[in-house]
């Protein structure tokens, strides 16, 4: 992930040469050795403290392994302490909140919650899509019109 963003960044431009140093000699050019984590977080704090402002967009964090969610998160608080220029946005699921708020404290958190109306048109949307319509009559479809949108609320 991290290797990821350094791309994106250190694409941007022209890369500076201590810089470049530093992925040549871990062959994260045309080498095939893996750039190795301290370096990637040495650069990208090279890099980030040298722009404005920076964002940071990880959408489904819950999604990585426990332990490269720990790593990643790691790394980007050893980032953000170093360069307060850079804002993250991470979206998961509720089971990792505590787990990004021992990392960031100063977190803002914002649950996103569907309404009924959103889980109706959501399977009305899957069902319409539904690539094997005779498995279902009408009378599932409609319970599970009815059921479904009642159980998420609770």
């Amino acid at each position: 992930m991290l290797g990821a963003i350094l791309k994106q960044l250190v694409g941007r431009e022209e890369i500076p040469e201590h810089q470049r140093e530093v992925l040549q000699n871990a062959g994260g050019e045309r080498g095939s050795r893996v750039l190795r984590l301290p370096d990637m977080v040495k650069i990208l704090n090279e890099t980030i403290t040298s722009l404005q402002r920076i964002y940071v967009c990880i959408d489904a964090i819950d999604e990585l392994a426990p332990k490269y969610r720990q790593e990643l998160l790691r790394s980007l608080q050893a980032i953000v302490r170093v360069s307060p220029n850079m804002r993250i946005l991470l979206t998961g699921r509720s089971h990792v909140d505590d787990e990004i708020m021992g990392f960031f404290t100063k977190a803002v958190k914002i649950p996103i919650r569907p309404s009924q109306d959103d889980i109706k048109r959501f399977l009305k949307m899957k069902l319409k899509g539904d690539t094997t319509p005779k498995a279902m009559d009408a009378q599932l479809r409609a319970n599970i019109m009815r059921v479904i949108p009642v159980i998420s609320e609770t």
